[in-house]
C-alpha cells in the first residue's frame, strides 16, 4: 500500500481548464489554496482536470491553452512544485483505470441523483424532450471520474464549494462499497467548505464567472485592466453623495485586495461621497500593485512553455510513484493478477533465497525525506540524511545503486564531499559495499 505519514493529512484539489482565470478564481481559489499548501503537516495535491473538461467543450485548442493559462497562473502565483503535487490528470492513467474499478461498484441509482444529470434532465423534461437527449456519459460518469481523482491518493479533505459537496458524498459511498467487497483499501475522504472564501462580483455585480460573460482576466495587461474595471456597473450617485458600500461589486473587489487598513480607509471614502471615477482608479491602482509582479512572471511563463511542461511531467512522476504501486494493489484486489504467481505449485520444502538488501525511503513529520539501506534480514546499515525533496533523495539512492564512489569521516558517509547519512553502529564501510554489489548483482 502507499504510505505516508500518519500524522500527515493529505488536501486535494481539481482544477478544470475550461477557460482563462480570472480575479474571482484567483481570491477564491488560487490564493487560499496556495496559503494553505504552506501549513506544516499538510501534503497538497493540486492537478488540472483535462478529462473534465472533455465533458464540457469538445475545443481542443481551448482545452490546450487554457491549460496552459491556469498552469502558468497557479506558477506565478507562488505555487512550489517542490513542497506540492502539481499534475495533470491525463498523465496519470491509473486513473480511468481506477474510474472502471470503481464504476463496477458505484449503482447507477446513485448517479441517477447527481446533481448535474439531474439539471440536465429536469431541463429536458420541460422542453418536452426524451429526458436523456444531449446528455453523454462522461457527464453521466462524472462523478466516478471525480471520486477517482479523489481515492487515487487517498486525499483524507477536499475543499469543495455547498454545489460540489454531492460528489464527494458520492465518492465516500463508492470507496465504502470498494473497501466492503475487497476489503480496506481507500481512506473516505471529507469535503472542506470554507465559508470564508472570497466570491467576487463581476463586472455587472452578479458572481463573476465565465458563464456570466462579466469576468476580469487575472493577467489583463494593464491598460486592458484599467479599461474593464471602469466599465463595472454603478449607481448615480452623485460626487458628494454617501454610497453604499454593502452590495457595491467596487468595493468587493476592493476589499479582496486591500489590507484592513486601507479597506476602513475606503469605507470611509464611501461615506464621504468619493465620486465613482475617483473609486475605480483606486481600485485599478491597489489590483495592479497585487498582480503586477505575479504578471510579469506569467508573461514569462506562457512564452516559455516547456518550463510549464516540465513542472507537469515532474509532478507527474511523484503522482505516479504513489498511484503505480496503489494501482497494483487494486488490481490484485479484484482478481486482476499473474497467473503464473498465483497458480505456482506449492514448494513448501523448496529452500527460500536469501533475501536482498534493500533501499527504504520515507517522509518523517519534519517535512523532510529520508531513505534507509538494510540488509536481507532487514539490519540497518546506513541511516541517511535528511533531504529537502523525494527527488533529491531519490537520486542519492541511485546513484549509490549505480556504484556511486562514498568515502568515509568517522562514521559519515560522503558522496563528491557531501554528506549523504551515517553508518549504523557496528557496521563496517566494507559491508555496505559488499551489500551494495549484492543489490547491484
Amino acid at each position: 500500500m502507499s504510505v505516508h505519514h500518519p500524522s500527515v493529512q493529505r488536501v486535494l484539489t481539481g482544477i478544470t481548464p475550461s477557460g482563462t482565470p480570472h480575479l474571482g478564481n484567483y481570491a477564491g481559489a488560487i490564493r487560499p489554496a496556495i496559503a494553505a499548501s504552506r501549513q506544516s503537516g499538510v501534503e497538497s495535491f493540486y492537478f488540472l482536470a483535462d478529462y473534465h473538461a472533455l465533458i464540457k467543450t469538445t475545443d481542443p485548442a481551448r482545452v490546450q491553452r487554457s491549460t496552459l493559462e491556469i498552469s502558468a497562473s497557479w506558477l506565478a502565483a507562488g505555487l512550489d512544485t517542490e513542497r506540492v503535487w502539481f499534475y495533470r490528470q491525463s498523465d496519470i492513467p491509473e486513473i480511468p483505470e481506477l474510474t472502471w474499478l470503481l464504476a463496477c461498484v458505484a449503482g447507477k441509482g446513485l448517479l441517477n441523483r447527481a446533481h448535474a444529470y439531474k439539471a440536465a434532465v429536469d431541463k429536458n423534461v420541460a422542453a418536452a424532450e426524451d429526458p436523456d437527449a444531449g446528455v453523454n456519459m462522461g457527464l453521466f460518469m462524472y462523478p466516478v471520474l471525480m471520486a477517482a481523482d479523489i481515492l487515487m491518493f487517498k486525499s483524507h479533505k477536499v475543499p469543495v464549494g455547498r454545489d460540489q459537496i454531492q460528489h464527494i458524498e458520492m465518492a465516500r459511498d463508492m470507496a465504502a462499497s470498494f473497501n466492503h467487497l475487497y476489503g480496506e483499501h481507500f481512506v473516505l475522504p471529507e469535503a472542506e467548505v470554507d465559508a470564508s472564501v472570497a466570491t467576487l462580483p463581476g463586472l455587472d455585480g452578479r458572481k463573476m464567472s465565465k458563464s456570466y460573460d462579466n469576468t476580469i482576466p487575472l493577467f489583463a495587461p494593464a491598460a486592458e485592466l484599467k479599461r474593464l474595471i471602469f466599465s463595472i456597473v454603478t449607481d448615480s450617485r452623485a460626487p458628494g453623495e454617501p454610497k453604499e458600500t454593502e452590495g457595491s461589486a467596487l468595493f468587493q473587489l476592493y476589499q479582496a485586495f486591500a489590507t484592513a487598513e486601507e479597506t476602513r480607509a475606503m469605507r470611509t471614502a464611501f461615506d464621504d461621497g468619493i465620486a465613482w471615477g475617483e473609486a475605480k482608479q483606486a481600485l485599478f491602482e491597489r489590483i495592479d500593485a497585487a498582480v503586477s509582479p505575479m504578471r510579469e512572471k506569467y508573461e514569462a511563463l506562457i512564452a516559455e512553455p516547456h518550463v510549464i511542461e516540465r513542472h507537469l511531467q515532474e509532478g507527474a512522476e511523484k503522482a505516479r510513484a504513489i498511484a503505480t504501486p496503489f494501482m497494483a494493489e487494486l488490481r490484485h484486489a479484484v482478481g486482476l493478477r499473474n497467473l503464473a504467481v498465483a497458480f505456482a505449485p506449492k514448494a513448501a520444502d523448496k529452500p527460500k533465497a536469501a533475501a536482498l538488501p534493500q533501499f527504504k525511503q520515507y517522509r518523517e513529520a519534519d517535512g523532510r525525506f529520508y531513505f534507509k539501506f538494510v540488509d536481507g534480514d532487514g539490519r540497518l546499515l546506513v541511516q541517511g540524511a535528511g533531504f529537502d525533496s523525494p527527488r533529491d533523495a531519490g537520486r542519492c539512492v541511485a546513484a549509490l545503486k549505480q556504484g556511486a564512489a562514498f568515502s568515509m569521516e568517522g562514521y559519515d558517509m560522503q558522496v563528491d564531499g557531501a554528506s549523504i547519512g551515517t553508518l549504523a553502529a557496528g557496521v563496517h564501510a566494507d559491508e555496505v559495499r559488499r551489500a551494495l554489489a549484492a543489490l547491484a548483482a
